[in-house]
């Protein structure tokens, strides 16, 4: 668990909401489920800062900024609650097509 300094929130970081995932792409034989899983998912040893007005960042960035989780609010715990953003994530297209694969892989497998 994070050791939190003066005003800073614990945050967990959650699969996408239908808010984050709405439009965002996925590959054909994939189930659209996928779409919303990030590879942050669960990650709760972290903490944000809020800004000089007190409101927390609306997007918190991973791998120089090729996955974006993006604010929801906070949950009873009153953690931040930030959901995996696909269609903001620069990797998510790469991602989806290597699951891709695995599926088709999966499913030529299932025939023989």
């Amino acid at each position: 668990m994070a050791t939190l300094l003066r005003g800073e929130v614990r945050a967990i970081l959650q699969p996408a909401g239908t808010a984050q995932y709405t439009g965002a792409y996925c590959p054909p034989g994939v189930p659209f489920a996928e779409v919303r899983r990030g590879p942050f998912d669960g990650k709760a040893d972290i903490a944000v800062r809020p800004d000089a007005d007190g409101g927390l960042p609306q997007h918190m960035t991973f791998g120089g900024g090729r996955t974006v989780y993006e604010y929801d609010g906070r949950d009873k715990q009153g953690r931040a609650v930030y959901r995996y953003a696909p269609r903001l994530s620069p990797s998510h297209r790469s991602v989806m097509d290597g699951v891709a694969e695995v599926y088709a892989e999966h499913a030529l497998k299932k025939q023989r």
